[in-house]
């Protein structure tokens, strides 16, 4: 469990984690931090069941850390990553996202992004789901492998992400924006804005806007958005099941009925 005061650094603890539980998270930060990139909390030191971090003192954010966050998260995507689904420089195998395992392949998927979302962040989650709802998952994913553009947008070159991106993982401290708790590998830009609009981010618009301004997103990216939370909407299923199964089985029938149809 977390601890720490504006005194002493913030201590993320969980004894008996899984091996590398800590590692990864560690090596996820120090790839994320870019430079003019958006700020993220630098690890102190990481052990088995631990890893420390500095203390941010937090403040409400203003419209202007917004989009200075808009804007800086658009240049850590810039960044980039080998490929889509690689894991952070300094990490081999798999990550972790909440207290879940997060696949990692060390070697680009052919089919590009599509096969990647479909093989390793969209069918490993699908146990929480009924049988309907599984199966629209797996057709979404036979038509993710198969390139249907109409569905993913244009190719994206793979960008560099945090990969959990919700707004608890934002920290406004004195100097604007601090990412924490990452679950770092190469994907889709569009996945790390879809996550901030999950849960919601206060001045989220401002963000959006800013990005834009820095690094315009391809058209038609809002009407995709449902499509990158699919994923953390299977995660929530899978970790707390209850309302998050149906929200979850509704996104990919609708992603399956397409626009109009939904």
């Amino acid at each position: 469990m977390p601890s720490g005061t504006p005194d002493e650094p913030f201590r993320k603890r969980r004894p008996g984690a899984p091996a590398g539980f800590f590692a990864v998270e560690a090596a996820g930060l120090r790839w994320l931090a870019v430079a003019a990139g958006v700020a993220v909390a630098e690890p102190l030191s990481v052990g088995d069941a631990e890893i420390v971090l500095p203390y941010v003192r937090q403040r409400p954010p203003t419209a202007a850390d917004a989009e200075a966050l808009g804007r800086s998260l658009a240049r850590t995507h810039r960044a980039g990553a080998p490929h889509h689904g690689s894991p952070p420089d300094g990490w081999l195998g798999d990550g972790f996202i909440a207290t879940l395992p997060l696949p990692h392949t060390a070697v680009p998927l052919d089919g590009g992004w599509g096969t990647f979302y479909a093989d390793l962040r969209l069918a490993p989650y699908v146990a929480a789901l009924d049988a309907a709802g599984r199966r629209s998952v797996v057709a979404l994913c036979q038509r993710l492998r198969n390139g249907d553009d109409a569905l993913t947008g244009p190719p994206e070159p793979p960008a560099r992400l945090h990969g959990d991106l919700w707004s608890g993982n934002v920290l406004w401290g004195e100097h604007g924006a601090v990412l924490v708790d990452p679950a770092a590998h190469g994907g889709h830009r569009e996945t790390d804005l879809a996550m901030l609009a999950l849960f919601g981010l206060r001045h989220l618009e401002r963000v959006l806007a800013a990005y834009e301004e820095a690094w315009p997103l391809a058209d038609g990216w809002r009407d995709r958005v449902a499509l990158h939370q699919l994923h953390p909407l299977l995660v929530h299923a899978t970790l707390f099941g209850g309302g998050y199964v149906t929200q979850a089985a509704g996104v990919a029938h609708r992603l399956l009925a397409g626009p109009g149809r939904q």
